[in-house]
């Protein structure tokens, strides 16, 4: 599966950088250089999604689901 979203980094005055996913609110961080904000904002993602779907499952574990993918144009 592959899926895009916008990654912003902006330099904070103390020194590194602080990340954001313009997409995806909670999904944010910081580093000391750009490449550490990037890892780090790339593993907060992963975070929020095992952790959003896992709340996901647990919710709609009784009853009838229908999950199917939802394909979108930017």
């Amino acid at each position: 599966m592959r899926i895009e979203f916008t990654a912003v980094y902006k330099k904070v005055s103390q020194g590194g950088y602080v990340a954001f996913v313009e997409e995806l609110p909670g999904a944010n961080t910081q580093g000391a250089t750009i490449d550490e904000a990037r890892s780090n904002l790339r593993e907060a993602v992963e975070l929020i999604l095992d952790a959003n779907r896992s709340f996901a499952a647990e919710e709609t574990r009784d009853g009838e689901v229908i999950r199917e993918p939802l394909l979108l144009s930017a």
